[in-house]
């Protein structure tokens, strides 16, 4: 998703755009795979869940890209990829989507600025329904509505700022990001580990957090799998050999990912668990998305090996340091962004992203590009602190207002989210008539 356009354009360079019809095709296509992935995460949320609150989890999901895209409008995008901010955040110039339409988009002058701009969206949208998974059980629904307004612009913005516009920081550094690494997965899970240590732990004994419905896992996954090839390539902007890399990697990283998982997990218990593939395939997908524009196919195999390893083991760390995150996301997306991040500074590959035909970078260590371990660590780095920080300070101060405390009471708890903030189920209870 990388800049690279010319910062010295003319006023009237948008005048002589050709743009090119397969590029804008692919990027259409690619924006609603992305939009697909956001009752992916739902399903997958509330297969984990127990029942009693299995309908929240998918809710706040369809809320997360409903907010966001009024957010977008109104400024997100702007602050995040407005021409004139400054190398930490953009400006209101692009409010409303002002002057955003058919002229030169900041990454692939080849197709117009409002199809960048709305597959940008879906991306900045799903972000926040990745936090959700850390509220399960005992979040309240609204705060964690305006939550996602606030944390998207306060959070996400400045790092996807920094990130892809040419004007940031780390971008004018070198650092590689190609579809989402700190942006999405840092600062996510960094936010879930702040929510979930806010929230404290879910009533009841651990033995009773079970998911109550695999198959809804599966059903997630796979919208998930199939969603993350527009995720993560159409951030190649355009139809091109590097998008047919993008999805190459990408899938043997999640392919890989659910195997590696499952036979850890199988070496313990002597099953092949449903469950493990999944979150071994998530992981995988999760973990190549900073790379995936720059590495060789093999890459996809080492990504998906090495990560998902730490991944599965990292899980381990709710237990070590007491915070409750219901349902994996630090372990999965944090843990597994910071990885695939730091690995990208290794097995970036000039080569593979020179294949769009105008990406030019210095690589990784493969490369003998000694410096960029270093660049993607400082990445991983302030991500991490600002998404902590920030997320730590909305939440506190929203938890001083008495309309947006963060948990539930007891009872609501009890009786399940979706009964007493809902006021619907996700199962109907059927009462027996007798003999």
């Amino acid at each position: 998703m990388e800049s690279t356009s010319n910062k010295n354009e003319p006023e009237d360079f948008h005048k002589n755009l050709v743009f090119i019809p397969g590029d804008i095709a692919w990027t259409l296509v690619c924006s609603a795979l992305v939009w697909l992935m956001v009752p992916g995460v739902g399903f997958f949320y509330s297969g984990l869940a127990r029942s009693k609150s299995a309908l929240s989890l998918v809710s706040l999901c369809c809320w997360s890209i409903a907010v966001v895209s009024i957010q977008w409008f109104l400024f997100g995008y702007s602050l995040a990829f407005c021409k004139n901010g400054s190398a930490f955040i953009g400006s209101f110039n692009n409010a409303f989507l002002i002057n955003v339409g058919n002229g030169q988009n900041p990454s692939n002058d080849k197709i117009p600025e409002i199809l960048f701009c709305i597959y940008q969206c879906m991306i900045a949208g799903i972000t926040p329904a990745l936090v959700v998974g850390a509220t399960a059980e005992r979040g309240r629904f609204l705060p964690v509505l305006v939550f996602m307004f606030l944390w998207t612009t306060l959070v996400y913005d400045p790092i996807a700022h920094w990130t892809w516009n040419y004007q940031g920081w780390s971008r004018q550094l070198g650092v590689l990001d190609f579809a989402g690494g700190t942006p999405v997965h840092v600062a996510s899970g960094a936010a879930a580990l702040v929510y979930a240590y806010m929230l404290g732990e879910r009533e009841g004994s651990p033995a009773e957090y079970k998911a109550h419905n695999i198959v809804q896992v599966v059903l997630g996954t796979s919208l998930i799998w199939f969603g993350w090839f527009g995720f993560n390539g159409g951030s190649a902007q355009g139809a091109n050999a590097r998008a047919a890399i993008v999805l190459v990697v990408t899938n043997l990283s999640a392919s890989i990912g659910g195997i590696v998982w499952a036979l850890l997990d199988y070496r313990k218990e002597r099953k092949i668990s449903v469950l493990s593939f999944c979150f071994g395939a998530v992981t995988g997908l999760v973990i190549v998305t900073p790379a995936s524009g720059y590495i060789h196919p093999y890459g996809g195999l080492v990504f998906g090996i090495i990560g998902t390893i730490i991944c599965r083991y990292a899980i381990h760390l709710k237990h070590a340091f007491g915070y409750d995150d219901a349902l994996d996301v630090v372990a999965v997306h944090g843990i597994g962004g910071i990885v695939g991040t730091l690995l990208t500074g290794i097995f970036a590959s000039k080569e593979i992203a020179g294949m769009d035909g105008f990406t030019v970078v210095e690589g990784g260590w493969l490369d003998s590009n000694w410096k960029q371990i270093g660049l993607q660590a400082a990445a991983v780095a302030a991500a991490s602190v600002w998404s902590l920080v920030i997320t730590y300070i909305i939440l506190f101060l929203m938890n001083k207002i008495p309309t947006l405390w963060l948990r539930v009471d007891e009872g609501t708890e009890k009786m399940g989210i979706d009964k007493i903030e809902i006021g619907e189920s996700a199962y109907q209870e059927l009462k027996s008539t007798g003999p």
